[in-house]
């Protein structure tokens, strides 16, 4: 089983591709809103490295949110266009499983944020304790706050954070939860692909492959254009 896996739903981008338990090539790399620019050839690029051809990928597979909506949007596109084109089959996972997979047969729950900006961010909280994350609290958008009394509710216990939302409200969490309150090292907010088609192959063998139409994107609240759209349309009623 070949598996080409990205993710795009942060600043941090990655690439894998992967035959059945071993990494041909994988990448992470800074997109620095150069996304679109350089998806396809650094899949080309990995796919030489692993001396394969697209043709030769028998499962697509890519985060689906949430993050950022230009990356997810894209990445999903990307994985669209190559699984039609070859007739292969689809798998979308989320991107916060896919972080927490950093940090398999962790004794302890990972939470998994990443900053959503206006002071909100996407959590979830994962049991690790197996080979890949099992969900205790599932992806959702909240201010910090708000998040972490769910972690408080469902755990009494220390909780393992990581994802750039940990490090932007680290001093928010270690207030709330003090000693509790675990920080993963630096290395392990970065995604890597390679694990999303771990996440991939385990959802191929029970079955779970979808067709490319049927790949979207999930991401949890609405983009600023909605807003927008949604404050025109309130100002209009106003009026």
């Amino acid at each position: 089983m070949r598996i080409l896996s990205i993710d795009t739903s942060n600043p941090l981008a990655s690439v894998a591709v992967t035959k059945d338990e071993k990494v041909l090539a994988e990448t992470v790399f800074n997109t620095d809103r150069t996304l679109s620019a350089r998806l396809i050839p650094e899949i080309e690029r990995l796919l030489a490295i692993a001396s394969l051809t697209i043709n030769d990928i028998d499962l697509f597979a890519c985060s689906i949110g949430p993050g950022s909506f230009t990356g997810v949007r894209a990445g999903v596109a990307t994985i669209q266009g190559l699984a039609l084109a070859t007739g292969k089959p689809c798998i979308g996972f989320s991107t916060l499983a896919l972080l927490a997979s950093n940090l398999p047969l962790a004794a302890y729950p990972v939470c998994t944020l990443l900053d959503a900006r206006k002071s909100e961010v996407y959590g979830a909280l994962f049991d690790c304790l197996d080979s890949s994350p099992k969900t205790i609290i599932n992806d959702c958008v909240l201010p910090p706050e708000a998040f972490l009394e769910l972690i408080i509710k469902s755990v009494d216990q220390p909780v393992i954070f990581c994802g750039d939302g940990a490090v932007r409200y680290k001093e928010v969490i270690t207030d709330k939860m003090g000693t509790k309150a675990i920080f993963a090292s630096f290395t392990h907010n970065a995604v890597h692909a390679a694990n999303g088609a771990v996440l991939a192959l385990e959802e191929y063998k029970v079955g779970k492959t979808i067709k490319p139409e049927q790949l979207l994107p999930v991401y949890l609240r609405a983009s600023e254009a909605e807003y927008a759209k949604m404050n025109r349309q309130a100002e209009i009623r106003v009026k």
